[in-house]
């Protein structure tokens, strides 16, 4: 089960999916489901019941054989906590096996005030929200944690936020593990929404660019079906691209002229500001939108303008399957479809012949999803399961027990 790839055909993970999203309710509907041999899923079956994390009790509606009997995902097979950390707001859930969000809340609170203190205040959240899973019978197995900024993912170390200097390599991980008593894992947030997004939504896609565009800009790149961080944890970071728009305005990284100075929701905020209009946050900017003003859905299309022109060179680097769009501002359809028509004006003809450029189906859960599906896979419920190779099913083709 551990580092196997959700979207694999008969993984552990992908029949807890399957069983949990209510996709397949008994073996027969597995088989239908994978496309594998009845006795090659009643094996991988039997392995999670002996697992224990699903069950296999009653009997279903009869297809013309036998009743079925009804599998389900163990209310005690455990969940596993996520929080998704933005500068100003923090998301936290509970996953189940499955990949199904089971309790989800958002809280306003400054990240930038420093470690110390983010650290107490999500200690305290993380432990009455395990409290309450435990409360319900579920065994917690571990917290994940998306991160608005670069990490050094095996030590889950941050590593130079550009908006928060307070955290430049705070070790997040071991601190969080040494308080909570839990198996903990760190990535970025953005990174994190792919990978939930991929992981939930797309997996039967290989290479994925997910833009995160919310208060700031990042992007989270899945390549060969996996997340990847590059070497220092920065790839996908086009927040930091220098564009011809931001000129010589300053950035919060030092530098000046980047994406993030023109394109993201603070940015835009700011705009509306000195162009005397006051808005609270980007809520009231989206919703501002959504009325029609044409001031503030000039300002989000020439963002979302800006953002294609940095995806184009990404797009025509990386040859992603799938760009797609996430965050607060991806619900604005005027910042979606200027990215879309900026990415077909300037992409090769062959980058973007296939090229799907959507909205996450995860929506604001992805980061949730990401952050505990990465924990879960590196601290599984049980001992690594062995299960057989699909390509040589048992001769018993069509037993169902």
């Amino acid at each position: 089960m551990a580092g196997t790839p959700l979207g694999d055909p008969g993984s552990a993970r992908h029949i807890l999916k399957l069983v949990s999203s209510g996709l397949a309710s008994s073996r027969a509907d597995l088989v239908r489901e994978l496309g594998l041999a009845p006795s090659t899923v009643s094996l991988r079956v039997q392995e999670l019941v002996t697992a224990g994390l699903l069950t296999e009790s009653g009997e279903g509606a009869s297809r013309g054989g036998r009743r079925p009997r009804l599998l389900r995902v163990r209310a005690r097979g455990g969940v596993t906590l996520a929080a998704d950390l933005g500068s100003h707001h923090v998301r936290l859930g509970a996953v189940d096996l499955g990949g199904t969000v089971v309790e989800a809340v958002d809280h306003p609170f400054d990240l930038t005030e420093g470690p110390e203190h983010a650290v107490d205040w999500l200690c305290a959240q993380v432990a009455e929200l395990a409290a309450r899973r435990r409360r319900s019978g579920s065994e917690v197995r571990g917290l994940g944690v998306a991160f608005p900024g670069p990490v050094q993912v095996p030590e889950g170390r941050v590593l130079s936020p550009s908006r928060m200097p307070g955290w430049h390599r705070y070790p997040l991980r071991e601190v969080l593990s040494d308080r909570l008593g839990l198996p903990v894992s760190v990535d970025n947030d953005a990174t994190m929404m792919a990978v939930g997004e991929h992981h939930v939504a797309r997996s039967g896609l290989e290479h994925l660019v997910v833009v995160k565009a919310g208060r700031g800009i990042g992007c989270g790149v899945i390549s060969s079906g996996r997340p990847h961080s590059g070497a220092t944890g920065s790839a996908g970071d086009i927040s930091h691209v220098r564009v011809e728009a931001g000129r010589e305005r300053p950035c919060s990284c030092g530098n000046i002229g980047c994406l993030e100075t023109v394109a993201s929701g603070a940015a835009l905020l700011g705009e509306l500001g000195r162009q005397g209009v006051e808005v609270a946050d980007t809520a009231e900017l989206l919703q501002r939108v959504a009325d029609g003003d044409p001031r503030t859905t000039t300002l989000v299309r020439t963002a979302g303008r800006h953002i294609g022109e940095v995806l184009s060179v990404v797009v025509n680097f990386f040859n992603p399957q799938a760009v797609i769009l996430g965050g607060v501002l991806a619900t604005a359809e005027p910042l979606v479809a200027a990215v879309r028509g900026v990415l077909y004006e300037r992409c090769l003809p062959l980058a973007t012949a296939d090229l799907e450029i959507t909205t996450t189906v995860t929506g604001h859960n992805a980061g949730l999803l990401g952050a505990a599906l990465t924990v879960l896979g590196q601290n599984p419920p049980t001992t690594p399961i062995t299960l057989p190779s699909p390509a040589r099913p048992a001769p018993e083709e069509n037993a169902l027990p």
